[in-house]
């Protein structure tokens, strides 16, 4: 094709018209969805001009610039589902603090579009089900932008014990925006990198036992695993229907609590939510400043490890709860007693995958597609870019299990219920007369070593409360380097809205959300 020469470019400008320019583009980053939204309503900005600024700082900070590669895809019609409810937005229907408000999902959820859901698989390169998980039809449902796809740790990382966080053969690796060289700790990795840079005010991220919390931890974000029911699982590709659940991952507590409210509820698909409608609440209404005002706060003090650096930035939380009005309670024997939790979870996670997986895939729409977690060992050893960087020993060991009634499940499942609910977080809140226990949800992020895997050391509060299937809360409390370290409030089961409003009004006295940097590498 011939090129448009300079000198007829010239030319041409002097003879056409003049044409307006179109405004620049706002800068997003670093702004939360409240914030947006108040922009909305005072009409210094629209969804649709948001939306397009979010997919331009996609283009230019994911894809390009620092590459993090934390969105695996777009919705084509993004702008054009922005630019609808704008419509809404000028004929006075405002759906509430969501309507125009894009988020990103992680992708091993589902919603309708030509957008496949992968779960980071080449297997599933191609599943595009025409479905939207229900949560998904919450979001819209509440005026929600579905963006795009977030990238993850390929099956949210349950192939292989030797895998590195944020990894998939699909999305390639994702960065940490806070130094490059850095991993984004994971499964919900891309989510977490994602909202910490700017690349979305608010993304949807999903645990089974720290994939929200220590992806939101390490990023320096919000991250909010709630009580297992409270959020539908359907459309979601599993792990486990015992702790497998989505939830919030923000820059601010309000903003998880906005879409909290949004994605809670019953799915008669879902017979773990039957509660969720007759539990869930307004959690925005239900934040407030004073909330640890009169609360007795339990220190999982043996759970922080031998760090001074990670300590010293600990005790500084806990004497901003104290300013907030809460007393503080040491709790110095957290772990006794729960030794054999691990080994439970274990047997737990192994069994559900094998039988989750299968009856996800029977549900998918390509009959030519894998049925049987089977069938996808086959296809890793058919497909050598699998299985690069990382074996599938995980999967391996799942397909040799037995059936959701054998009884080495079924005593596993017993005793892991018993050991982290009524022997663990019910036990601790109990004995010590505390309304929430607090600890340290990560260390700095390690970097990152797709050769020899994670080298993640240290410290971690997801296990109990992921095991029990209770609310679990994480808030940025500082970092080390310029690398965010997280602090955790955990409640019992459907205290969602306790342990969101203490974790808010930590946040109001703390402020320790930090800007990613973008470096290369952290160098003396």
């Amino acid at each position: 094709m011939q090129k448009f020469s300079l000198l007829a470019a010239s030319a041409l400008f002097l003879v056409a018209p003049a044409m307006a320019l179109p405004p620049p583009l706002p800068e997003v980053a670093g702004k939360d969805a409240a914030t947006l939204q108040a922009e909305m309503s005072e009409g210094r900005i629209n969804s649709d001009v948001a939306t397009a600024a979010y997919l331009e700082r996609i283009r230019r900070v994911d894809d390009a610039g620092p590459t993090l590669n934390a969105v695996i895809a777009t919705f084509p019609d993004a702008t054009v589902e922005a630019h609808r409810l704008d419509r809404e937005r000028a004929a006075g229907a405002i759906r509430g603090p969501l309507h125009g408000i894009p988020i990103l999902l992680k992708d091993n959820i589902e919603a309708k579009g030509p957008v496949p859901t992968t779960a980071g698989s080449l297997a599933l390169k191609d599943n595009v089900t025409g479905r939207d998980a229900p949560l998904v039809a919450r979001l819209r449902e509440a005026g929600a932008v579905i963006l795009g796809k977030t990238n993850l740790s390929e099956w949210a990382n349950i192939r292989s014990n030797d895998s590195t966080s944020g990894w998939s053969a699909v999305g390639g690796l994702t960065r940490n925006p806070h130094a490059l060289d850095r991993n984004a700790c994971g499964s919900s990795s891309g989510s977490g990198a994602a909202v910490a840079a700017g690349l979305a005010p608010v993304a949807i991220g999903t645990e089974t036992d720290g994939s929200i919390t220590c992806p939101a931890g390490v990023n320096g974000i919000v991250g909010f695993k709630p009580t297992v029911g409270l959020v539908s699982r359907t459309h979601i590709v599993p792990i486990s229907h015992s702790q497998d659940t989505a939830g919030p991952m923000a820059l601010t507590v309000r903003d998880a609590a906005a879409v909290l409210t949004a994605i809670a509820g019953s799915d008669p698909a879902d017979p773990a939510t039957a509660e969720a409608d007759a539990r869930k609440t307004d959690y925005v209404a239900a934040l407030a400043d004073r909330a640890l005002s009169g609360k007795r706060i339990g220190v999982l003090r043996d759970r922080i490890g031998g760090r001074a650096d990670i300590a010293t930035l600990f005790d500084a939380a806990l004497r901003d709860m104290e300013a907030a009005g809460a007393t503080i309670v040491e709790i110095a024997d957290s772990k006794s007693g729960l030794e054999e939790l691990g080994d439970a979870e274990f047997e737990i996670l192994m069994t559900e995958l094998k039988a989750d997986m299968a009856a996800y895939l029977a549900s998918l729409p390509n009959p030519e597609g894998p049925k049987t977690l089977a069938d996808l060992i086959a296809f890793n050893k058919a497909h050598p870019e699998e299985l690069r960087w990382f074996d599938q020993s995980l999967f391996e060991l799942a397909e040799s299990k037995g059936s959701l009634d054998s009884a080495a499940y079924r005593e596993a499942k017993a005793k892991a219920a018993r050991l982290a609910g009524p022997d663990g977080i019910d036990r601790l809140l109990a004995a010590h007369r505390v309304d929430l226990l607090v600890g340290v949800t990560n260390g700095p992020a390690w970097t990152t070593d797709l050769v020899n895997g994670d080298h993640y050391t240290g410290p971690s509060a997801s296990q109990l409360p992921a095991v029990a299937g209770y609310p679990h809360l994480t808030v940025p409390m500082g970092a080390i380097e310029g690398l965010p370290v997280g602090v955790s409030f955990i409640g019992g089961k459907w205290k969602d809205a306790e342990v969101l409003a203490a974790g808010f009004a930590y946040e109001q006295v703390s402020r320790k959300r930090v800007a990613p940097t973008y470096r290369a590498a952290i160098t003396p």
